[in-house]
Formats: structure tokens, C-alpha cells, sequence
């Protein structure tokens, strides 16, 4: 797509790849480019290294904070954030919890997205590093007494929680949906990782702990899992294109200098130990780092030297430079490598770095074989007898629909009779049928779909040894609300109003059939001649075909596929 004329967000731009990107995007002419970063002082920084290259007519602004926590505490450190426990607590609880419009409304992430409303997005912020970092094996360690913390707070589990990262990666890329579809963003483009540089197992650098080591094993867990969900993402009909370059090495570098080194905003003070002063390791002894006093106490010095900068990793020595750029082991790539193929992706030139086209091209996708042989196999099911309605290993919503719908086939049989009464008579002739037919009724409460009836006060369940329902889990008051909030995902609704919605399915099922009854080509998926007939020529009703189209119809569920022409498959 173009990039001129348009409002491109940078996320985390004050790292290597991010400002060498913003350099590369202004010299594609965007209205607007908006340039984050985690503090202001790193935000304020690009924004000067950027002044002497932003055309006279494109509008550079700055933004800063945590974008994976509420709005409030984006300029809070984690560390400060987990002291307070009623800031814990609220972080661990947004990332739990069902995403719900308080959560979204929110978050930073949604509050720059909607605010700034760009039509690109390029998130440069290491993800999978912010999130796994948190590191979960201390969290444990703490928990179990043995990491220096006490095992008497009731904060323990939720510092636990907090440093555990697939829920709070599942609850970004939810966060990041939502604000792109609101926002009408266009494209998407994730600067990834590996996790490891592109190495393997036998990486040798880690942080002091086991190799290999769980906590990188767990930065590239997190860095896959991402990915997956951004190609999950990027198969949603009708959203913003979405892309992933992964670069699988070190990234550098940023600066060469000499100076105070440096960790974030802190340097090193420097310590010393006399010789004289050693500690003596006493056999049998117990050494306690913290009843220990050798050492001298920092005099006002700091740590100085020549360094190589590279951004996250952190500041190299020379020889560490050179020991993790040499040949046949990390080596590196630069951010204007990265920028170049990030330029050529956005603009549409294929550069065969986008990890989640390389997916889509090497997954196995549904096959013509398959769907002959699907055909063999309704077809031998369905000589096997009638019996089983839904067995609720695809969700209670499948379930509850298939279910629904079964109902109203048993006792009308086609669409068009289904159509000659009223919602109030369907639902009463669907309640008769319950009364005659056991096996109507216990097919779905046996799997803990239970039954709403008519008259909305009346529920038929069991009460089974197996709780695996959200409605059974635990006490709920019950409110009109609560009854049809489970009532649409998980009951059986037999009421009026949702015999009238069966109905209105049934008309615009069979008006999609019908839109041009004389052409029988390719063009549509479901014309007049994929649903059977009656000898009368009435449709009959297939529950499982139905519900199908439910799914890809009105919960917008199918692949981009499914839609053919219809106003969800047409892209921004």
C-alpha cells in the first residue's frame, strides 16, 4: 500500500530497528507519524533524531508507555508495580479476566491506537522479551520460600500469575484486534524474534541459569506463540493485512562511544575487594550472600570503558562484541536491514521475509480429496441410523445450535413450514415435543446444555457428577441479564424471541439460495442447489448445515473463503 498521506504509528521507536524504520518511512512522505517508546526521555530522543529528516508538511509526534498495562500505570515500572498490591492485583486481573469494555477502554495500547487512529501500524517492541522476562521460574522460586521471599504473603499467587506470559500475550493481540478494528488500521507489521538469536539450544549465552535455559526457551515459546496468533489474526476476513519480519540474530548496532556503562538509566558503581579481604569458603559452612560485608562499599565511581551499544542486548565490550558477532555464532544484522524489508513489505514488493505468508504458503490447507470423502461420510452416518444430536466436544455454542435446530426440524421439518407460524406457536410446539421425547431432552443435558423454556423461568437440567459448563462453575445471581448471557452461548433458548431470530435465519439462509435462481455456476457457495428438497420442493432443514452457516453468516466465523462477495471480505 502507500505510504504517503498516511498516519503511521511506530511502536518503540526508540530501539535500533524502530528508529532506523521511521528514518526509512519519512522518506515515503506519511501525514503523520507518531513515535513511541516505553519512557518520554526515549520517546523525546527520537523525536530529535528524527527533526533534521521530517519533510516540512509531516506531522511527528511522541507518545510514551507500557502499552500491556492500563493507562494509569503506563508510566510505572513493573518492579513498582508489583508492590503495590492493589495495582497487581489490577494487572494480573485485566490479563484473567474476559475482555470486557472497561479492560479495552483501558489500556494504553487501545487509548494510542483509537487516539491517533493510523492506518499503519509497525510494532517494533520486543514482546515476546517484555512479557517472558518477568521471569515465572523466580516467581516460583519466591513462592516456594527459597528465592529470598516470604511464603506468608497473599500477594504470592498474584506475583505468580503476573509473570506468567501466554495470558498477557493473548490479551494484547485481543487489545490489538479490537483498537486496529475500530481504529480502521490498514496494515499491521510485527518486527519480531526468534527468541534466541536464530540459535539453537546450545545457545551459550543465557543469564547465568541452566543451558539450555529455560528462560530463553521461554522468550522463543512466547515469540512462537505470538506469531501464531498474529497468523491466527491475519486468516480474520475483512481486518488490517498482517505481517511479521523475524530477524534471527542479533540486531546492531545502535552506538560506538566511550563512557559510564550503563544498565536502562543506572550505571555500575564500582566496588572493590582486597585480596587480604577475601571470604573463606569453610567446608560444611552455609553461605549466606546476605549476612556477608566483604567488599568495600561504592566510593563514587562508576563502571567506564569503550562500548559497542545494541539497543536491548544491552552495551558490549570489544571482545564481547566480537565474541557474539563472530562467525558461527550470533552474528548480526542492522537496522537498516531490517528497515529496507520492512519498506518493501508495506509497499507491496515481495521480499520473502514475512514469516506469516511463508506460513500460510507451507501450511497444509483443506484439500479436494477431503472434501469428496466428506460426502462417503455423512453418507454412511447418516445409514447408521438416527441417535446423537451433539456431543459438545466442539463448544456449547455448536451444542446449543444444533440442538435449537434439531428441535424445530423434528417438529416442522422444512424451512417454509417452519416459517407459516409464529415465534410464540414454534416455541410451544418445541416444549410439546420435549414432554413426549426423552431423548430429545437428555441428549443436551447430558453434556450440560440445559434448556430454557418458553416462558423464560423454567430451566431443564441435570445436575451431573462432571461440572465442565461456565454456567455450573460457581453461584450467580440470577437476573434477566445472566439468563441471556447463558442462554447465548451455552442453553438451549426456547423462548419466543429466539424461535423469531430461527425464523429470520431461515428467510435470509434461503434469499442467499435464491439471489439468482437461475444461474447454477461457481460463483456462489451455497446457491440453489447445495440444500435438499422434499418431493413438494420444500427446503428441508439440515441442523448441521444451518448451524454452519450461522457460524460463517452471523458471527462472522469462516475462513475469507466463505464470503465470496459479500461486504466482510472487502479489504481496506
Amino acid at each position: 500500500m502507500e505510504i504517503e498521506g498516511k498516519n503511521v504509528l511506530v511502536l518503540g521507536a526508540y530501539g535500533e530497528a524502530g528508529i532506523a524504520i521511521c528514518r526509512q518511512i519519512l522518506r515515503y512522505l506519511p501525514a503523520e507519524l507518531v513515535v513511541t517508546s516505553l519512557t518520554e526521555e526515549e520517546a523525546q530522543w527520537a523525536l530529535k533524531e528524527l527533526e533534521p529528516e521530517t519533510p516540512s508538511y509531516c506531522r511527528v509526534r511522541g507518545s510514551s508507555g507500557n502499552i500491556f498495562v492500563r493507562w494509569p500505570l503506563k508510566d510505572m515500572r513493573l518492579a513498582d508495580i508489583a508492590c503495590s498490591r492493589e495495582h497487581l492485583r489490577t494487572m494480573v486481573d485485566d490479563n484473567l479476566n474476559e475482555l470486557t469494555e472497561d479492560i479495552l477502554e483501558a489500556s494504553t495500547l487501545y487509548r494510542l491506537v483509537t487516539e491517533y487512529r493510523p492506518e499503519i501500524i509497525i510494532d517494533c517492541i520486543n514482546t515476546a522479551t517484555a512479557l517472558s522476562y518477568q521471569n515465572i521460574y523466580h516467581a516460583y522460586r519466591m513462592m516456594e520460600g527459597t528465592g529470598g521471599g516470604s511464603t506468608d504473603t497473599p500477594d504470592l499467587p498474584y506475583h505468580l500469575l503476573s509473570a506468567v506470559s501466554i495470558p498477557p500475550l493473548i490479551r494484547h493481540v485481543q487489545i490489538l484486534h479490537e483498537s486496529m478494528k475500530r481504529s480502521g488500521t490498514r496494515l499491521y507489521l510485527k518486527i519480531g524474534t526468534t527468541g534466541t538469536g536464530g540459535m539453537g539450544l546450545n545457545i551459550p549465552f543465557t543469564h547465568g541459569e541452566e543451558n539450555p535455559s529455560r528462560l530463553l526457551m521461554t522468550k522463543a515459546a512466547t515469540a512462537g506463540a505470538h506469531t501464531m496468533l498474529l497468523y491466527t489474526l491475519s486468516k480474520t476476513p475483512g481486518w488490517p493485512i498482517i505481517k511479521e519480519i523475524k530477524p534471527a540474530a542479533m540486531i546492531g548496532w545502535k552506538d560506538i562511544g566511550k563512557g559510564v556503562i550503563r544498565r536502562g538509566n543506572r550505571g555500575y558503581p564500582l566496588y572493590d575487594c582486597p585480596v587480604e579481604g577475601a571470604f573463606r569458603l569453610m567446608e560444611g559452612s552455609t553461605f549466606s550472600y546476605e549476612e556477608t560485608d566483604t567488599g568495600a562499599s561504592p566510593g563514587g565511581g562508576q563502571i567506564e570503558g569503550v562500548y559497542i551499544d545494541t539497543g536491548e542486548n544491552g552495551v558490549f565490550s570489544i571482545d564481547e562484541f566480537k565474541a557474539i558477532t563472530s562467525l558461527g555464532l550470533m552474528e548480526f544484522v542492522t537496522p537498516e536491514d531490517i528497515a529496507h524489508h520492512t519498506i518493501m513489505n508495506i509497499i507491496g514488493i515481495n521480499s520473502s521475509k514475512d514469516v506469516i505468508a511463508a506460513i500460510d504458503n507451507s501450511v497444509m490447507e483443506p484439500t479436494f480429496r477431503a472434501g469428496i470423502l466428506r460426502r462417503d461420510a455423512i453418507e454412511e452416518a447418516t445409514r447408521l441410523g438416527g441417535g446423537g444430536v451433539a456431543y459438545g466436544f466442539l463448544g456449547p455454542r455448536m451444542s446449543k445450535l444444533i440442538t435449537e435446530c434439531k428441535l424445530i426440524k423434528q417438529s416442522y421439518g422444512t424451512v417454509e413450514d417452519a416459517l407459516t407460524v409464529t415465534p410464540e406457536r414454534l416455541a410451544y410446539s418445541l416444549e410439546k415435543l420435549l414432554e413426549v421425547d426423552p431423548g430429545m431432552r437428555s441428549a443436551p443435558i447430558s453434556i450440560g446444555i440445559p434448556i430454557l423454556l418458553p416462558d423464560g423461568e423454567r430451566l431443564v437440567f441435570a445436575r451431573r457428577a462432571v461440572k465442565d459448563k461456565d454456567w455450573e462453575e460457581k453461584p450467580w445471581t440470577v437476573t434477566a441479564a445472566n439468563i441471556d448471557r447463558w442462554a447465548e452461548r451455552e442453553w438451549v433458548d426456547l423462548r419466543p424471541a429466539n424461535m423469531a431470530r430461527w425464523q429470520e435465519r431461515f428467510r435470509k439462509a434461503s434469499e442467499d439460495a435464491c439471489r439468482f435462481p437461475e444461474k447454477h455456476c461457481s460463483r456462489f457457495n451455497r446457491g440453489m442447489l447445495f440444500w435438499k428438497k422434499t418431493e413438494e420442493g420444500k427446503t428441508i432443514i439440515d441442523p448441521g448445515e444451518i448451524t454452519a452457516w450461522v457460524f460463517i453468516n452471523e458471527f462472522g466465523g469462516g475462513r475469507p473463503h466463505a464470503y465470496g462477495e459479500s461486504k466482510e471480505m472487502v479489504y481496506f
